[in-house]
């Protein structure tokens, strides 16, 4: 292989690298920030005596965050200085009257509502009135694994109750319900199955595309 055409595959395995840190350290952050809002909550900074500390110590390990920088966040909690983080819903509607729902966590409710309102005027489209937008969408969960073999990945899947699969390029879409999410998710990792944890994970899905 010549040094250019090498040099061309280094830089394309870089980038992909590179991206896949950054998709990595944004699901990192806000795993941690989750950690760090339930272990403020009833119960405190024990996971045994408060079970959303627990749920979310086991979705932060799941997605392979290391265990220092968990304990890390379970202390920071502690901390008085720590800023207490609120999970906000904002609904707009875009081109086409196309409905948008963004999910979010902050620690400053003033300045998140006016960042998205900027980016949402910015990008042509307008805020909606709460509950407006939101009705047409459902909570699911979505699994990203990686593997050649349609019927063994489907099979696995379903026992851990998918509802769906879907293959997108060298990915399989499993499609569950909020509540099987978790279970289906375990169920494809025990059967030795790649999950990417950056793309994996609750969305809200629309119950309607428009074309």
């Amino acid at each position: 292989m010549t040094p250019i055409m090498m040099g061309r595959r280094s830089a394309k395995i870089a980038g992909k690298k590179g991206k896949t840190d950054a998709l990595r350290a944004k699901l990192y952050g806000k795993l941690c920030k989750k950690i760090v809002q339930a272990a403020k909550g009833p119960g405190g900074p024990d996971p045994i005596a408060n079970s959303t500390l627990a749920e979310a110590i086991k979705a932060a390990k799941t997605a392979s965050v290391p265990n220092d920088l968990i304990e890390r966040n379970v202390k920071k909690a502690s901390d008085a200085k720590t800023a207490d983080y609120t999970e906000v819903t904002y609904e707009a509607y875009g081109h086409g009257g196309v409905g948008v729902v963004i999910e979010g966590l902050t620690d400053n409710l003033n300045r998140a509502a006016s960042e998205v309102r900027d980016v949402v005027k910015k990008g042509g489209a307008k805020m909606a009135e709460s509950g407006s937008v939101l009705f047409q969408f459902e909570r699911k969960g979505l699994v990203y694994v990686k593997g050649d073999n349609e019927d063994e990945i489907m099979e696995a899947a379903m026992e851990g109750g998918a509802e769906d699969l879907v293959q997108k390029g060298e990915m399989f879409e499993i499609l569950s319900s909020f509540e099987d999410y978790t279970t289906v998710k375990s169920t494809l990792l025990e059967a030795g199955y790649e999950v990417s944890e950056e793309r994996s994970g609750l969305v809200l899905k629309p119950m309607a595309m428009i074309e």
